[in-house]
C-alpha cells in the first residue's frame, strides 16, 4: 500500500475536483467548472505519469472517467455522461505527456 501513495493522493485530488469544487461553482459557472475540472485532469494525470513508477498508473484515466459517473447524478443531468469519455481522453493525452516528459527528463546520453 505504500507504493501507491503518490497515485493515492492525486486520486483523492482528482475526487475532490469532480466532488467538491462544484458545491463552490453558480449556477451560471457550469462551462468554466467544466473547463477547470478539465485542465485538473490534464494536469494531475501529468502528475502521475511523471511521478510513478508503478504500473497502476496506466489504470489512471479509466479510473478517472469512472469516477466521475456518480457526480453527474449529483450536479448535473443525464447530459453530462459524454463527459466521461471527455475525461478518459483528457487523461489519456496528459498521461502521454507524462511519459514524454519522463522519457525526456530522464534521458542519458
Amino acid at each position: 500500500m505504500k507504493k501507491y501513495i503518490a497515485e493515492i493522493v492525486i486520486f483523492l485530488l482528482q475526487l475532490f475536483m469532480f466532488y467538491i469544487s462544484p458545491l463552490f461553482a453558480g449556477p451560471t459557472d457550469g462551462m468554466g467548472m467544466v473547463v477547470l475540472i478539465i485542465l485538473a485532469t490534464l494536469i494531475l494525470s501529468v502528475f502521475i505519469a511523471c511521478i510513478s513508477k508503478n504500473r497502476i498508473k496506466y489504470l489512471y484515466p479509466a479510473a478517472t472517467a469512472v469516477a466521475f459517473l456518480p457526480s453527474v447524478f449529483l450536479y448535473y443531468n443525464e447530459t453530462a455522461f459524454i463527459h466521461a469519455i471527455w475525461y478518459l481522453v483528457v487523461s489519456m493525452i496528459g498521461m502521454l505527456i507524462g511519459l514524454i516528459l519522463y522519457k525526456i527528463l530522464h534521458w542519458k546520453y
